[in-house]
């Protein structure tokens, strides 16, 4: 064998099992409570000896974490997403802030959390002209698929079995709009930020009190989720 071909033969390997790790995490990531060698081995379809190896490999880095028999995601998956959400941040602010006064309301950016099953305000901008507006803190929590920036974000990933006809509808138009979901005479618009070949992990939008004209928000929204996702 050549130094080319072994170096070809190399590169592949490394990442094969750089798949293969990514493969266990993605299990693990849809079973909160943990899997044994052997879940995860039937599951992901490989030898639980390399299994093994692999949670070795990812426990060294804190991306796995082991409780009795059963393995669970990390410490280090809640770092890395947080080194993620500030970047997140950081390239969404301005765009944030125009979409905010552009629409004279409430402008916020929404990410999955870990279980899914969240969605959390990462952040918000409020529009600099308005003497009303909706107040709207980071930190807030509702569930993934209720309003319209949790529907974004899901619109924005593969169709899952059960899921709401207004995801789907979403994925479609590639924006959802809602109507006191969340609160009472709220009215709201997001659309998925998404990057190629990745499911959507977060969405940005605009909630005011009463509804708007859509044909106006709705292209503001999806050109502020183009803009973040260029940024990004």
């Amino acid at each position: 064998m050549t130094a080319e071909h072994h170096s070809t033969a190399a590169s592949m390997a490394g990442s094969k099992t750089i798949d293969t790790g990514l493969r266990l995490l993605e299990i693990l990531r849809d079973h909160p409570d943990g899997l044994t060698i052997t879940e995860l081995a039937q599951s992901a379809g490989i030898h639980r000896n390399a299994v093994s190896r692999h949670l070795a490999a990812l426990g060294n880095h804190r991306l796995v974490a082991r409780i009795g028999t059963r393995f669970t995601l990390g410490l280090g998956i809640v770092e890395l997403n947080a080194a993620v959400q500030h970047r997140l941040r950081s390239a969404a602010a301005s765009a944030l802030q125009m979409l905010a006064d552009t629409c004279n309301a409430t402008a916020f950016i929404t990410v999955l959390d870990i279980d899914e099953s969240q969605a959390v305000v990462l952040t918000v901008a409020e529009p600099r002209a308005s003497q009303i507006h909706v107040s709207y803190r980071p930190g807030t929590r509702h569930p993934a698929n209720r309003g319209a920036s949790g529907i974004a974000i899901l619109a924005g990933r593969p169709p899952r079995s059960g899921e709401r006809p207004a995801i789907a509808e979403a994925r479609v138009s590639g924006y959802s709009v809602t109507a006191g979901e969340l609160q009472p005479g709220a009215w709201g618009v997001a659309a998925p930020i998404t990057t190629p070949g990745r499911p959507a992990n977060a969405s940005v939008g605009v909630v005011t009190i009463g509804v708007r004209d859509e044909s106006t928000i709705v292209p503001l929204v999806l050109s502020a989720a183009t803009e973040i996702s260029r940024l990004l």
